[in-house]
């Protein structure tokens, strides 16, 4: 019974740790425990994600020397989350199979959800490295520009179902 309870708290953090990992950073409030409702994210305050600066190049007089760059560094940001996205999936199906024994080892499958949790953490690593790089490419006018623009919400923003904020 006890292996039972277990495996399935452990498969419900897991599931809750990938939608997380997969999530952009930057879009949306973060619930706090104890918080009347939603806080603002730190984060979200300070860089832009990338599809508010390309759903706003005109806008804010991205020249071709910026947009150049800003795509060299998408593309090798998706090489990396790519090759992050396959590393995290070997890892869930490895930590999934020493969860599936009737007996679990308690230290190997802990040792294993580190793994989970490195590659997790890689992908967060590289989703705010990314960003930042943006972000210095952008002049203080561009970022002030987009902050105006993301405080107005921009229309390329998908939220996630379920209840909408008013």
């Amino acid at each position: 019974m006890k292996a039972k309870i277990f495996l399935l708290s452990a498969c419900l953090l897991l599931a809750a740790g990938l939608a997380v990992a997969q999530q952009p950073l930057a879009p949306g409030p973060r619930f706090q425990p104890g918080a009347a409702g939603p806080a603002p994210d730190p984060v979200r305050g300070n860089l832009f994600p990338p599809e508010l600066i390309m759903q706003n190049q005109k806008a804010i007089g991205l020249t071709d020397e910026q947009k150049t760059t800003i795509r060299g560094e998408l593309l090798q940001a998706q090489t990396r989350f790519t090759e992050l996205q396959w590393e995290l999936q070997d890892q869930v199906e490895s930590l999934v199979s020493l969860l599936k024994q009737e007996k679990v080892d308690e230290q190997r499958a802990l040792a294993q959800l580190d793994k989970v949790l490195d590659v997790e953490r890689e992908v967060k690593r590289a989703q705010i490295g990314l960003m930042v790089r943006i972000k210095n490419k952008l002049t203080p006018e561009q970022q002030a520009q987009l902050r105006e623009i993301r405080g107005r919400g921009f229309p390329g923003r998908r939220l996630p179902p379920g209840p909408q904020p008013q």
